[in-house]
């Protein structure tokens, strides 16, 4: 016996395709809302991660920008311990000058020179004095550039002045206290204790 199946069977067929569409759909959005929930979810994590991060970076930069402000405050405090140190230093080193100044002046004044004013500046002194004559002013410059503490005497001016005594001149004359070298010094000793003897 011969079977007709006269059932709209494109119909049924169209059906079960659509149906398997929308499934296929329903599956596929579903998927791809876990796939973007989970990017998501990735990305959240590595951008409060990269916050953490931040936020540790900027309290380490808190932490060494203290750290810069005290490093900072020493080396200026270290700074002004060493010009301490170097003007202390300078002191100790000169404070033995002004004695030598003064013996040197007075082994090296020759007579009829009288000194009116002696000023130091660092090394260099100026002097403000009488002299009986020229003479006697060339015979100080001589002894200046013999003496071994002093050196390069430059006279400035020179000027006669009048007045009740004897004819006199005022001079102002400008030098270089120095340190003799070893030498110099066991020189100068000997020239005074052969003056002596």
């Amino acid at each position: 016996m011969i079977r007709v199946n006269l059932l709209p069977h494109r119909a049924e067929k169209r059906r079960a395709r659509q149906l398997q569409f929308t499934v296929l759909s329903g599956i596929s959005l579903v998927l791809g809302a876990l796939v973007v929930v989970m990017v998501h979810m990735a990305i959240s994590g590595q951008i409060s991660y990269q916050d953490r991060r931040n936020e540790y970076l900027k309290h380490e930069i808190v932490e060494l920008d203290k750290q810069i402000a005290e490093i900072k405050k020493l080396q200026e405090q270290t700074k002004s311990l060493l010009a301490r140190k170097t003007v202390v230093e300078e002191l100790q080193s000169t404070r033995s000058n002004v004695v030598h100044l003064l013996d040197q002046m007075l082994h090296i004044l020759p007579d009829g020179v009288y000194l009116k004013s002696l000023k130091q500046t660092g090394s260099k002194i100026s002097v403000v004095g009488y002299a009986q004559s020229n003479a006697r002013i060339s015979t100080l410059m001589r002894a200046i550039d013999d003496s071994p503490w002093l050196d390069s005497p430059t006279l400035i001016e020179i000027h006669a002045v009048s007045g009740t005594g004897p004819r006199m001149n005022e001079f102002s004359l400008n030098f270089n206290l120095t340190k003799p070298s070893a030498n110099g010094a066991a020189n100068s000793s000997n020239v005074k204790s052969g003056a002596k003897g």
